[in-house]
């Protein structure tokens, strides 16, 4: 069984993927390349969404560090990307 640490190191891992994908995402949009864009906003939701869920399965508090780590790994990665 994972520690909290760890709960909260998964989730700035996959919030800084996501991000990263995310920034990724909308250069495919604004560069009007449809499908591609469409598949990978797709993956990192259901991504995403599978962490959570499994978080979730382990219990409420690997859930809110899962999220907390999600959560601050948005301005982290909103400063590291261009």
């Amino acid at each position: 069984m994972m520690s909290n640490v760890g709960f909260l190191l998964v989730g700035l891992v996959a919030g800084g993927i996501y991000f990263a994908a995310l920034r990724w995402n909308t250069t495919l949009y604004f560069a009007r390349v449809s499908g591609p864009a469409i598949g990978l906003h797709l993956a990192r939701l259901a991504g995403l969404g599978a962490l959570l869920m499994a978080t979730a399965l382990l219990g409420a508090m690997p859930l809110l560090l899962c999220a907390l780590g999600v959560f601050l790994a948005r301005p982290v990665m909103m400063r590291l990307l261009p």
